[in-house]
Protein backbone atom coordinates (compact mmCIF):
# COMPACT_ATOMS: atom_id res chain seq x y z
CA UNK A 1 0.00 0.00 0.00
CA UNK A 2 1.76 3.70 -0.89
CA UNK A 3 1.05 6.04 1.69
CA UNK A 4 0.65 9.29 0.34
CA UNK A 5 1.71 12.12 3.55
CA UNK A 6 2.60 15.38 1.09
CA UNK A 7 1.02 18.32 2.23
CA UNK A 8 1.45 16.82 5.98
CA UNK A 9 3.85 18.53 8.38
CA UNK A 10 5.63 15.83 10.54
CA UNK A 11 7.73 16.22 14.06
CA UNK A 12 9.79 13.43 15.26
CA UNK A 13 11.76 13.39 18.48
CA UNK A 14 14.72 11.54 19.24
CA UNK A 15 14.99 11.77 15.18
CA UNK A 16 18.85 11.97 15.00
CA UNK A 17 18.78 8.11 14.51
CA UNK A 18 18.04 4.82 15.89
CA UNK A 19 14.30 4.47 15.10
CA UNK A 20 13.39 8.20 14.94
CA UNK A 21 15.70 8.52 12.10
CA UNK A 22 14.12 5.73 10.22
CA UNK A 23 10.52 6.78 11.02
CA UNK A 24 11.83 9.86 10.29
CA UNK A 25 12.92 9.06 6.76
CA UNK A 26 9.82 6.93 6.02
CA UNK A 27 7.86 9.75 6.49
CA UNK A 28 9.92 12.12 4.17
CA UNK A 29 9.85 9.29 1.66
CA UNK A 30 5.96 9.41 1.51
CA UNK A 31 6.20 13.32 1.11
CA UNK A 32 5.34 14.86 4.48
CA UNK A 33 7.75 17.95 5.39
CA UNK A 34 9.74 16.64 8.51
CA UNK A 35 11.19 18.24 11.66
CA UNK A 36 14.38 16.38 13.46
CA UNK A 37 13.99 17.42 16.72
CA UNK A 38 17.05 16.02 18.75
CA UNK A 39 20.18 17.47 20.90
CA UNK A 40 22.41 16.14 18.25
CA UNK A 41 23.16 19.36 15.87
CA UNK A 42 25.22 17.62 13.18
CA UNK A 43 22.93 14.11 13.51
CA UNK A 44 19.84 16.36 13.18
CA UNK A 45 21.07 19.01 10.67
CA UNK A 46 22.36 16.16 8.79
CA UNK A 47 19.24 14.18 8.32
CA UNK A 48 17.38 16.88 7.90
CA UNK A 49 19.19 18.30 5.08
CA UNK A 50 19.55 14.66 3.53
CA UNK A 51 15.61 14.33 3.45
CA UNK A 52 14.62 18.06 2.63
CA UNK A 53 13.17 18.48 6.19
CA UNK A 54 14.18 20.86 9.33
CA UNK A 55 16.32 20.61 12.32
CA UNK A 56 15.08 21.18 15.35
CA UNK A 57 18.17 21.24 17.65
CA UNK A 58 16.77 20.99 21.35
CA UNK A 59 17.15 19.83 25.07
CA UNK A 60 13.72 18.23 25.01
CA UNK A 61 14.50 17.86 29.18
CA UNK A 62 14.11 21.50 28.83
CA UNK A 63 10.63 21.52 29.93
CA UNK A 64 9.99 25.23 31.03
CA UNK A 65 11.17 26.04 27.06
CA UNK A 66 8.21 23.52 26.24
CA UNK A 67 5.60 25.09 28.12
CA UNK A 68 4.32 27.87 25.80
CA UNK A 69 5.25 25.65 22.47
CA UNK A 70 2.46 25.60 19.91
CA UNK A 71 3.56 23.13 16.92
CA UNK A 72 2.14 23.50 13.54
CA UNK A 73 2.35 19.72 12.50
CA UNK A 74 0.00 17.19 11.99
CA UNK A 75 1.70 14.18 12.75
CA UNK A 76 3.47 13.51 16.21
CA UNK A 77 6.14 10.80 16.52
CA UNK A 78 7.54 10.89 20.30
CA UNK A 79 10.54 8.64 19.83
CA UNK A 80 13.24 10.42 22.49
CA UNK A 81 14.41 7.73 25.12
CA UNK A 82 17.17 6.79 27.01
CA UNK A 83 18.16 3.96 29.46
CA UNK A 84 19.86 3.53 32.65
CA UNK A 85 20.35 0.10 34.16
CA UNK A 86 20.56 -0.43 37.73
CA UNK A 87 18.50 -2.55 41.03
CA UNK A 88 16.01 -0.05 42.45
CA UNK A 89 18.14 0.29 45.56
CA UNK A 90 21.29 1.56 43.79
CA UNK A 91 18.74 3.57 41.17
CA UNK A 92 20.22 6.75 41.17
CA UNK A 93 17.17 9.28 41.88
CA UNK A 94 18.29 12.07 39.38
CA UNK A 95 18.08 9.95 36.53
CA UNK A 96 15.08 8.29 37.11
CA UNK A 97 13.68 11.69 37.45
CA UNK A 98 15.31 12.55 33.87
CA UNK A 99 13.87 9.55 32.39
CA UNK A 100 10.51 10.40 33.47
CA UNK A 101 10.58 13.89 32.17
CA UNK A 102 11.81 13.07 28.81
CA UNK A 103 9.71 10.49 28.18
CA UNK A 104 6.33 10.90 30.20
CA UNK A 105 6.47 14.87 30.81
CA UNK A 106 7.93 15.66 27.18
CA UNK A 107 5.47 13.79 24.95
CA UNK A 108 2.54 15.16 27.53
CA UNK A 109 3.98 18.50 26.53
CA UNK A 110 4.61 18.14 22.75
CA UNK A 111 1.12 16.28 22.36
CA UNK A 112 -0.45 19.69 24.38
CA UNK A 113 1.13 22.26 21.39
CA UNK A 114 0.06 20.04 18.76
CA UNK A 115 -3.63 19.14 19.81
CA UNK A 116 -5.22 22.84 18.74
CA UNK A 117 -4.03 22.95 15.24
CA UNK A 118 -4.98 19.14 14.85
CA UNK A 119 -8.53 19.99 16.31
CA UNK A 120 -8.24 23.23 13.62
CA UNK A 121 -7.51 20.97 11.04
CA UNK A 122 -9.40 18.15 11.94
CA UNK A 123 -6.28 15.45 11.75
CA UNK A 124 -3.95 14.51 13.17
CA UNK A 125 -1.82 11.61 13.99
CA UNK A 126 0.07 10.93 17.34
CA UNK A 127 2.04 8.23 17.16
CA UNK A 128 4.29 7.59 20.45
CA UNK A 129 7.06 5.05 20.62
CA UNK A 130 6.87 3.03 23.82
CA UNK A 131 8.64 -0.66 23.96
CA UNK A 132 7.54 -3.64 25.33
CA UNK A 133 8.58 -2.62 28.16
CA UNK A 134 5.08 -0.42 28.69
CA UNK A 135 3.67 -3.57 28.62
CA UNK A 136 5.94 -6.12 30.51
CA UNK A 137 8.66 -5.67 33.08
CA UNK A 138 12.15 -6.38 33.27
CA UNK A 139 14.47 -6.42 36.56
CA UNK A 140 17.23 -3.05 37.04
CA UNK A 141 14.75 -1.17 34.44
CA UNK A 142 12.55 0.50 37.23
CA UNK A 143 12.38 4.10 35.26
CA UNK A 144 12.25 2.86 31.95
CA UNK A 145 9.44 0.71 32.55
CA UNK A 146 7.65 2.67 34.53
CA UNK A 147 7.67 5.88 32.21
CA UNK A 148 6.79 3.94 29.11
CA UNK A 149 3.50 2.20 31.17
CA UNK A 150 2.73 6.16 31.83
CA UNK A 151 3.31 6.91 28.01
CA UNK A 152 0.73 3.96 27.42
CA UNK A 153 -1.60 5.53 29.35
CA UNK A 154 -1.18 9.06 28.42
CA UNK A 155 -1.71 7.79 24.32
CA UNK A 156 -5.19 6.30 25.28
CA UNK A 157 -6.42 9.77 27.09
CA UNK A 158 -4.97 11.83 23.88
CA UNK A 159 -6.88 8.87 21.85
CA UNK A 160 -10.21 9.65 23.75
CA UNK A 161 -10.05 13.39 23.88
CA UNK A 162 -8.53 13.32 20.08
CA UNK A 163 -11.18 11.01 18.70
CA UNK A 164 -13.97 13.42 18.05
CA UNK A 165 -11.68 15.80 16.15
CA UNK A 166 -9.93 13.55 14.00
CA UNK A 167 -6.85 12.99 15.91
CA UNK A 168 -5.75 9.27 16.64
CA UNK A 169 -3.43 8.07 19.09
CA UNK A 170 -1.34 5.06 19.40
CA UNK A 171 1.75 3.26 20.87
CA UNK A 172 4.16 1.28 18.84
CA UNK A 173 5.81 -1.20 21.08
CA UNK A 174 8.91 -2.78 20.07
CA UNK A 175 11.07 -5.52 21.61
CA UNK A 176 14.66 -5.09 21.27
CA UNK A 177 15.57 -2.71 18.32
CA UNK A 178 18.94 -3.12 16.72
CA UNK A 179 19.91 0.53 17.66
CA UNK A 180 22.47 2.66 19.92
CA UNK A 181 20.03 2.68 23.14
CA UNK A 182 19.59 -1.22 22.77
CA UNK A 183 23.52 -1.86 21.78
CA UNK A 184 24.54 0.09 24.14
CA UNK A 185 23.19 -1.73 27.51
CA UNK A 186 25.15 -4.93 26.56
CA UNK A 187 28.26 -4.18 28.65
CA UNK A 188 25.41 -3.06 31.87
CA UNK A 189 23.13 -5.84 31.01
CA UNK A 190 26.39 -8.56 31.49
CA UNK A 191 27.12 -7.21 34.43
CA UNK A 192 23.81 -6.94 36.06
CA UNK A 193 23.18 -10.81 35.24
CA UNK A 194 26.98 -11.44 35.62
CA UNK A 195 27.23 -13.26 32.40
CA UNK A 196 29.86 -12.33 29.58
CA UNK A 197 28.78 -9.69 26.83
CA UNK A 198 28.54 -11.98 23.81
CA UNK A 199 25.74 -14.08 25.48
CA UNK A 200 23.56 -10.99 26.47
CA UNK A 201 21.48 -10.93 23.14
CA UNK A 202 20.68 -14.50 23.22
CA UNK A 203 20.36 -14.81 26.77
CA UNK A 204 18.94 -11.54 27.49
CA UNK A 205 17.44 -9.55 25.03
CA UNK A 206 15.79 -12.26 23.03
CA UNK A 207 15.51 -15.17 25.60
CA UNK A 208 11.44 -14.49 25.39
CA UNK A 209 11.66 -14.18 21.49
CA UNK A 210 10.02 -16.79 19.17
CA UNK A 211 12.16 -15.39 16.59
CA UNK A 212 15.33 -15.11 17.65
CA UNK A 213 16.76 -11.77 16.48
CA UNK A 214 17.01 -8.15 16.53
CA UNK A 215 14.43 -6.07 15.13
CA UNK A 216 15.75 -3.21 12.64
CA UNK A 217 14.86 0.17 13.14
CA UNK A 218 12.98 0.74 9.42
CA UNK A 219 10.81 -2.44 10.54
CA UNK A 220 9.24 -0.11 13.44
CA UNK A 221 8.86 3.20 10.77
CA UNK A 222 7.20 1.04 8.08
CA UNK A 223 4.32 0.50 11.09
CA UNK A 224 4.73 3.65 12.37
CA UNK A 225 4.01 5.16 8.32
CA UNK A 226 0.83 3.23 8.04
CA UNK A 227 -0.24 4.46 11.50
CA UNK A 228 0.17 8.31 10.08
CA UNK A 229 -1.84 7.72 7.03
CA UNK A 230 -5.73 8.03 6.47
CA UNK A 231 -6.03 4.41 6.15
CA UNK A 232 -5.66 4.19 10.44
CA UNK A 233 -8.37 6.05 10.86
CA UNK A 234 -10.01 4.29 13.13
CA UNK A 235 -6.72 2.69 14.26
CA UNK A 236 -6.69 4.64 17.83
CA UNK A 237 -6.27 4.05 21.44
CA UNK A 238 -4.48 1.06 21.11
CA UNK A 239 -1.05 -0.77 21.03
CA UNK A 240 0.91 -2.68 18.14
CA UNK A 241 3.71 -4.47 19.22
CA UNK A 242 6.53 -5.39 16.90
CA UNK A 243 8.54 -8.13 19.58
CA UNK A 244 8.97 -11.05 17.64
CA UNK A 245 6.24 -12.87 19.72
CA UNK A 246 7.49 -11.84 23.04
CA UNK A 247 4.43 -10.18 23.98
CA UNK A 248 2.42 -13.74 23.16
CA UNK A 249 3.87 -15.65 25.96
Amino acid sequence: MMIELAGRRALVTGGAGGIGSACARALAQAGAYVIVADRDTDGATDLATAIGGEPWVVDLTDTDALADTKLDVDILVNGAGIQHIAPIEDFPPQMYRRMMTLMVEVPFLLIRAALPHMYEREFGRIVNITSVHGLRASPFKSAYTAAKHALEGLSKVAALEGGPHGVTSNCVSPGYVRTPLVLGQIADQARMHGIPEADVVSQVMLTGNSIKQLIEPAEVADLVLWLTGPAARMATGTTFTVDGGWTAR
